[in-house]
């Protein structure tokens, strides 16, 4: 099985894109703190969210924003400009929520159809 779940931070606004087949995506990254006793470290996953997915995300979070993500992980193999054969690792969305806690109930993009609609207020 091939699952993810993180919750971090928005490391700047996401970016909302047309594919070449005309698809609508969204790509975005999130820092994760890693839990060590001594030192801080984070995690930068990079996320592509498509669909109304993807719309929700670039609609309702910006820089700095929590936000929990689940998905997969996919790797994506090409050539660098050197020929060099390399491999990229980032998490393809299946779902998202805000975290609690910050004022901002839960919700999730697999929610009712309002929260996708476009009509300018959040659904809750």
């Amino acid at each position: 099985m091939n699952s993810i779940k993180i919750q971090g931070r928005l490391t700047k606004d996401p970016e909302q894109k047309v594919g070449s087949s005309g698809a609508e995506y969204c790509k975005f990254t999130v820092a994760v703190d890693r839990k060590r006793s001594k030192e801080k470290a984070v995690d930068f996953f990079d996320c592509t969210a498509f669909q109304q997915t993807g719309a929700f995300v670039s609609k309702y979070f910006a820089k700095g924003d929590g936000i929990i993500v689940s998905g997969r992980m996919e790797s994506d193999k090409y050539k660098d400009k050197d020929g060099n054969n390399r491999t990229t690792w980032g998490i393809t969305v299946e779902d998202v929520e805000f975290p609690l806690g910050k004022g901002k109930a839960e919700s999730s993009s697999t929610a009712p159809s309002e929260a996708t609609s476009g009509d300018g207020d959040l659904p809750f």
